[in-house]
């Protein structure tokens, strides 16, 4: 998983509450496991019109928007069903920090497990951003995790909270299974020596 640390990137808005992950990626995506060419699926149903064709209202269909890795949008983003496949399809298309007021939480954990930061603020200061990405073509932020901290280009900063474990495993790029393999050395010895201890456990059943 590729550590975070600090971010400076291009701002998408997607000014909508309740955005469920259903919208983010819908059910006809699922069939693979592959964290890769999902951004095809990604908020399918709104991207397009009824006849198949791009919705040029929609913001990922707007090129003053192409190449942004950080994602702006209201209360209660990602609530629904707990598919991982929402946060693989956000990652694929480039997002590494979603900003909001408040995240679900299961697809708040699934963020940190894939490489995400979820960054949340107050509602009112996420209005006030949202009104300067829309006014502002080009619009950056930069959102440093060692310091918890979101800083707009008038070199306003806002705060963000983050639990601390969540916080170290993001910034050095540890997922469940990175923090296993740390213990990788422990494990192997500890095999060994059960292979000794009792080794009726290992034997093969079917001889």
């Amino acid at each position: 998983m590729q550590p975070f640390t600090t971010l400076t990137g291009l701002v998408a808005p997607l000014d909508r509450v309740n955005v469920d992950t259903d919208q983010v990626i819908p059910k006809q995506f699922l069939k693979t496991i592959k964290r890769t060419g999902l951004r095809e699926g990604l908020f399918f149903d709104w991207r397009k019109r009824p006849d198949g064709s791009p919705d040029p209202s929609f913001f990922l269909n707007d090129p003053r928007y192409q190449g942004a890795t950080i994602l702006l949008t209201r209360d209660n983003f990602g609530c629904g069903s707990s598919r991982e496949h929402a946060p693989w399809a956000l990652l694929d298309q480039g997002f590494r920090c979603l900003i909001a007021p408040s995240f679900a939480d299961i697809f708040y954990n699934n963020c940190f497990q894939n490489g995400i930061l979820p960054v949340v603020l107050k509602a009112e200061e996420v209005l006030v951003l949202l009104k300067e990405v829309i006014d502002t073509e080009g619009y950056r932020l930069t959102v440093d995790l060692d310091r918890q901290t979101v800083t707009t280009p008038q070199n306003v900063t806002y705060r963000f909270e983050i639990d601390p474990f969540r916080k170290d495993c993001l910034y050095r790029g540890l997922d469940a299974i990175g923090l296993t393999l740390q213990h990788e050395g422990a494990i192997t010895a500890y095999e060994a020596r059960r292979k000794v201890e009792a080794p009726w456990l290992f034997s093969d059943l079917r001889s």
